[in-house]
């Protein structure tokens, strides 16, 4: 009986190791195994890969004189438009008909009257403002417009204030693509301490917007006992479709600030309706270029800023939560789309999926987002938080200090230097670079990441790398078009839209045969069928529990004789 049992045991564990071993060539004779997208052999060639750097005319890059004011040169592979520099500087009515029609602007859009102080600038300035949609739906076309990507591919919608233009919203009659004065954020705006300052919102979108200045010294009613302050439940109505306001402001203290709508700004603002707004130190002879479109390098300083630094640049951080920014692709019905927005979208549901600087993620923030600078400069940086989450900003190779918060000048002998600088939403900091090489201000030359360390932050939607990333750049590391001449892996397969819808492997741009070919070199023989190598393991492992048992019941009824 004691022989039996244990033979029981014994046959129970050889059946299914039979099993299994009788299977098993049937198993590797089996189909090919199909891998996954993301792994599959994979061919550079086929991807459509972006320009680098787009063409843009060269002169654009160079410093120059126009209208009698000085340009800089602009280290950036997309340049701004050097004649819209001038317009903002020597305001719209006052450039000749030659340089205005090297613009899309109106001829009001940035008006600047007379020198009332005889410092020879001008002291009362007129801006004027519309509220302009991106990526929103048209009836006429499945595609997004006007559009505006943050990144290749990657459209999600906004509205933005920009400035007053003339002609079309887009950039001619066959393209789609948004004009370069609509973009993410909203543009920067800088005026003189102790100017009069007058800013028209004319809203041209189909839902109520106001302005709020946020830390602007402005009153909060204006001459006329309107409302100034842009809060519809304590100093004004919103402002309706179709109407204009104009909000009056005589600052006194200068500083770095923000404007934003405050009508439903938990979606307003997160839609991208906020800029900076920089009231500079006043100085005779001080022509401010009153508004700053694009990557932040601001080409014409101001009197103050050249007493000190050599370089100046605009960095605003923004988070964009898709489910919000989607959902004006739903129709081109106001009502449908106020009721998507102020009554269905739920802001503390939904996470953050796209990390801007300066309306744009990363590739795209190598176009026009660098810090330039060379050794031994001292370089401003303005820098705020747009988004509705902390940002930590960390600067490689370099410790910058902190000499203003939130427009508030920081008392020299306290100013903090450090490598990662804390902004909570709608904070600002002013920040001075320099580029000493002497181990603590700067390691050296090179290309240095300035990014995020909110580790979300340096993604598109969850694509690594993307968000907010952009890097300090010394010029002995810059390209004759403005790219980084960078030593890591190639940037290529991250210029195209097939890396953010996840049909790239991530790190295609190393060697092909020795990251993907092992997959690819198994035999086919050998290729195993899941369905049946778990059918062969479970007759094994069956047989090895019904051995088990057997084993157990024979000790057992040993003990009981």
């Amino acid at each position: 009986m004691q022989m039996m049992n244990i033979r029981h045991a014994f046959f129970a564990v050889v059946i299914g190791l039979g099993s299994f071993v009788l299977l098993f060539p049937s198993i590797v004779r089996s189909a090919p195994y199909q891998r996954p997208p993301a792994t599959e052999s994979f061919n550079l060639a086929e991807l459509e890969i972006e320009p680098m750097c787009p063409d843009v005319d060269p002169v654009w890059r160079e410093r120059q004189v126009i209208e009698g004011m000085l340009v800089e040169a602009s280290p950036f592979c997309s340049p701004d438009n050097p004649a819209d520099i001038a317009a903002f500087v020597k305001g719209t009515n006052n450039v000749s008909h030659d340089t205005i029609m090297e613009t899309q602007l109106a001829m009001d859009a940035v008006t600047k009257g007379e020198d009332r102080d005889g410092d020879g600038d001008p002291d009362v300035i007129h801006l004027r403002l519309e509220v302009a949609e991106l990526n929103g739906f048209s009836p006429d076309t499945p595609e997004p417009i006007p559009a505006y990507s943050i990144a290749p591919g990657v459209q999600p919608g906004f509205w933005v204030f920009a400035p007053k233009t003339r002609g079309m919203s887009t950039l001619n009659f066959e393209s789609l693509q948004a004009n370069a004065y609509l973009r993410a954020p909203s543009p920067v705006i800088r005026v003189e301490q102790g100017d009069t300052i007058k800013i028209t919102l004319e809203n041209t979108h189909y839902l109520p917007h106001t302005i709020h200045f946020h830390g602007v010294d402005h009153p909060f009613v204006n001459a006329a006992g309107e409302g100034n302050d842009g809060v519809p439940q304590t100093s004004e109505l919103p402002l309706m479709p179709g109407e204009s306001r104009t909000y009056e402001m005589t600052p006194r203290h200068a500083g770095t600030m923000l404007y934003h709508c405050h009508v439903q700004p938990h979606a307003h603002i997160g839609m991208g309706l906020v800029g900076l707004m920089v009231v500079e130190e006043n100085r005779p002879s001080n022509w401010v270029q009153t508004l700053n479109v694009g990557g932040g390098h601001v080409r014409h300083p101001s009197v103050a800023v050249k007493e000190t630094y050599d370089r100046e640049y605009d960095l605003l951080y923004q988070s964009v939560d898709k489910t919000l920014a989607d959902k004006i692709k739903i129709a081109n019905d106001a009502r449908l789309i106020s009721k998507a927005i102020n009554r269905d979208y739920n802001i503390t549901e939904n996470p953050t999926n796209y990390f801007l600087l300066n309306g744009r993620s990363f590739p795209y923030t190598l176009r026009e987002s660098l810090v330039v600078v060379k050794p031994n400069e001292l370089v401003k940086i303005r820098m705020g938080n747009a988004g509705q989450d902390p940002a930590y900003i960390h600067s490689h190779g370099h410790k910058m200090t902190i000499t203003a918060y939130d427009g508030a000048p920081h008392n020299p002998e306290a100013w903090i230097t450090r490598d990662v600088y804390e902004l909570g939403p709608a904070q600002r900091i002013d920040l001075a670079l320099n580029t000493s090489i002497d181990g603590f201000h700067s390691y050296g030359e090179g290309i240095w990441l300035l990014h995020d360390h909110t580790e979300r932050a340096v993604t598109t939607d969850g694509m690594n790398p993307g968000g907010d990333v952009t890097s300090i750049v010394y010029e002995s590391f810059l390209g004759e078009e403005g790219m980084p001449l960078g030593r890591g892996v190639d940037l290529k397969p991250y210029f195209s839209k097939e890396f953010y819808q996840k049909e790239v492997p991530v790190w295609a741009s190393f060697d092909q045969e020795n990251l993907f070919g092992e997959i690819s070199k198994v035999p086919d023989q050998l290729r195993i069928q899941p369905a049946l190598l778990a059918f062969g393991v479970g007759l094994l492992l069956g047989g090895i529990v019904i051995g088990i048992r057997s084993i157990m019941i024979l000790k057992r009824r040993s003990k009981e004789v």
